[in-house]
């Protein structure tokens, strides 16, 4: 017994020292940890480099072992999201076992090209574009949370198809929530640094931003578009999160709306409503008290509905929440459930494929509090009694949910091939030293060539808009390069942005690239 236990050490030794930055962990922190992690992103340092990720070796394997890094707070049960950040247990172990072995970078020829992040617009001008005063934050010791009611102006009524939030300083901006006010009842607030929703409910929802997100992208392409209706003369109402460390560091977010055109038709609207809500409960000092909502709030609900997104919502004495539908004939369906509530890492987690709530079902809640001493986050010392209220040191129980009237096949969509947007206009020049024709280019694909003496080996990788891996090519010959404009299933890719990066023996390059009708 006691060889086989050295030779399975031995086994795991060598398994854990054939992992190399070069040969599958890049690609890891590519595509979980990259997207916030690089020059310019949210995070506060870079992990894009072998170097950098050396580092801060330690912190980072801490930070998965422990399962705090990247951020994904759903957990099972839930439904499955879009844009899941959370590491498999393989990705888990190939990063833990590559450190314990003292993190080898390999072959530096043989690294994948790193994926390619625009520190501007993805999605272009727009149509509109608001950008909140230059505000200088004021988090000491405590976060600063602050709004900012800024009219649209707009004269006709528009139907957004695509928002995208470019932070002013994005080191400090830790959240931004995109809410529209349809009846321009909302005023700015940011005196006491705890403005941390709207004051109407009537103030619909439409997404949010976080470090690494990708621009807010509703379905906009047959066969389904949706989209949120703006009203002439609404106002649009930013909620806006910066952290403990950036006291007086100045920002000065903007917002670009991509509407539809005027006449477009067959587009569906999605409703943002909090559905879940409970306004009168009452949490004591040092207890920890259960909470529960219901919708309808009697009996159930009347007609067929998809479900597109969910946002559960809470403050600083949120522990955990949850929510499930029961649908005719007590079938269980699993929407969200946040076992560890984190009042930092809000997210508005939009459903792979449309949940269906047929007639007859109904929508569950539920969450705990913490409203003990024990409770590192309780802005209170001692703790008093909570109710549910505005501001941050106050509490809340809401689940917001967009959603819409059921067509038959929704719940067949494959949301995360259906949000990619024709972006043909928005031509960014990358990298002059790699030629691609034609670009923009059809579904007939695009020949790319390096331009220069680049001989010897060639990673060449294509990533999508937000630094998705979709494509790995192989060289025809030294220089030249087919991509036929499919992915790694060999599916013709959607209408919109891409990068086709490269590593040719350690020179790194790459370029912009346009999929277009």
């Amino acid at each position: 017994m006691k060889n086989i236990l050295v030779l399975l050490s031995l086994f795991s030794g060598f398994l854990a020292f054939g992992q190399t930055w070069s040969s599958e962990v890049a690609e890891v922190f590519y595509e979980k940890c990259t997207k916030c992690h690089h020059d310019g992103g949210g995070a506060p340092f870079s992990l894009v480099t072998h170097e950098e990720v050396s580092n801060v070796a330690s912190a980072i394997y801490d930070a998965v072992y422990q399962e705090k890094m990247p951020p994904w707070p759903p957990n099972a049960p839930s439904a499955e999201f879009m844009h899941d950040r959370s590491l498999s247990e393989t990705e888990k172990t190939t990063i833990l076992n590559w450190m314990t072995a003292g993190y080898p970078e390999g072959n530096a020829a043989d690294v994948p090209p790193p994926p390619v992040y625009n520190g501007g617009t993805i999605l272009g001008d727009g149509d509109l574009e608001i950008q909140i005063p230059t505000y200088a934050s004021k988090a000491i010791t405590m976060d600063d949370y602050v709004c900012f009611s800024i009219p649209t102006n707009l004269t006709e009524d528009r139907t957004i198809r695509a928002v995208e939030v470019i932070p002013g300083n994005p080191e400090i901006v830790h959240h931004v929530l995109v809410y529209v006010d349809q009846d321009g009842v909302e005023s700015t607030d940011t005196i006491g640094g705890n403005c941390a929703s709207p004051g109407s409910t009537n103030t619909k929802l439409v997404g949010g931003f976080t470090p690494g997100a990708t621009p807010i992208l509703f379905p906009s392409q047959d066969p389904i578009k949706l989209g949120v209706k703006v009203q002439a003369g609404a106002k649009i109402y930013l909620n806006m999160h910066y952290p403990i460390g950036s006291y007086g560091l100045v920002d000065s977010t903007r917002v670009i709306f991509h509407f539809y055109p005027p006449g477009e038709n067959d587009i569906r609207e999605i409703n943002s409503e909090p559905l879940l809500i409970n306004y009168s409960f009452n949490l004591p000092p040092e207890q920890v008290t259960d909470v529960a909502a219901q919708f309808p709030s009697s009996g159930t609900t009347p007609i067929d509905f998809s479900l597109y997104s969910i946002f559960p919502h809470m403050h600083l004495l949120g522990k955990e929440i949850g929510s499930y539908a029961i649908r005719p004939g007590q079938d269980t369906l699993p929407l969200i459930h946040i076992p560890h509530w984190d009042f930092d890492w809000q997210d508005f987690y939009k459903f792979r494929y449309l949940q269906k709530l047929p007639s007859g079902s109904r929508i569950k809640g539920y969450g705990t509090f913490d409203n003990t001493s024990s409770n590192i986050h309780n802005p209170n010392s001692p703790p008093i009694p909570i109710n549910f209220g505005l501001n941050t040191t106050d509490e809340m129980f809401i689940t917001y949910f967009q959603f819409l009237p059921y067509v038959s096949g929704d719940e067949n969509y494959d949301l995360t091939e259906l949000t990619s947007l024709g972006l043909n206009e928005y031509l960014i020049e990358s990298n002059a030293k790699i030629n691609a024709f034609p670009n923009p280019f059809t579904d007939q694909g695009v020949q790319l060539v390096l331009k220069g003496n680049f001989i010897g080996d060639k990673k060449i990788i294509i990533y999508d808009g937000s630094g998705k891996k979709i494509k790995e090519l192989n060289p025809i010959h030294e220089n030249k390069v087919f991509w036929d404009g499919t992915n790694n299933r060999n599916t013709p890719v959607k209408n919109g942005v891409y990068y086709v990066s490269v590593n040719s023996n350690g020179v790194f390059l790459n370029k912009i690239l346009i999929k277009a009708d």
